[in-house]
């Protein structure tokens, strides 16, 4: 169901990201985003002579390519539209992702590295939802190492256990795919 009816309005600003996740011939994974920012209108800029409506004022790319634990094993950043010719400065910054790993303590570690003046805001915002496009390009080879590896852990819990209202312990989906971690809520038990 979309959303209701909007007010009378005009569109000022697009941004588009596309995010794709890639199995590559040597076994890693390439997590790449790509964001445009577009305006409706023009816009006086002196390093570009101006930016025309329908132009993007931001065009940025991030490559993660991580291992089948989420390591981060090379990093790279581009910058081909920007409002100031210093911004495709900053984008090696990002190859200081190398060796984190995707998963408790991103964020933390984004922070620590890319933040504020040491990176660029536009290309930091992207590696939030990269973090999750790569779960969800490893999910299958995840769930496909888990079921032909039938002495798994069951202390382990699956990274996906109560990251959701759908994967929460108590739902049908956990009952139906993770039985051995699903836990009845007070309604399953009366």
């Amino acid at each position: 169901m979309p959303l209701s009816a909007p007010a009378a309005r005009k569109k000022i600003h697009t941004r588009n990201i596309e995010l794709n996740g890639f199995h590559r011939e040597d076994g890693l994974w390439d997590i790449e985003a790509h964001m445009t920012d577009i305006k409706s209108y023009d816009i006086e800029n002196r390093w570009r002579q101006g930016i025309k409506a329908g132009e993007p004022i931001h065009e940025m790319w991030v490559r993660l390519t991580v291992d089948d634990q989420f390591v981060i094993r090379d990093a790279e950043a581009a910058t081909d539209n920007s409002p100031f010719e210093m911004c495709p400065a900053i984008t090696d910054a990002y190859r200081q992702l190398i060796g984190i790993r995707i998963g408790p303590g991103w964020r933390r570690a984004i922070n620590e590295k890319v933040k504020g003046r040491n990176g660029c805001t536009h290309i930091t915002e992207l590696l939030q939802p990269l973090a999750t496009v790569s779960f969800q390009t490893l999910m299958g080879n995840i769930q496909k190492n888990a079921s032909e590896n039938k002495d798994h852990d069951k202390n382990v819990k699956p990274f996906v256990l109560n990251s959701c209202h759908a994967w929460a312990e108590d739902s049908e989906v956990v009952k139906m795919h993770l039985p051995d971690y699903y836990k009845p809520g007070e309604e399953d038990e009366n």
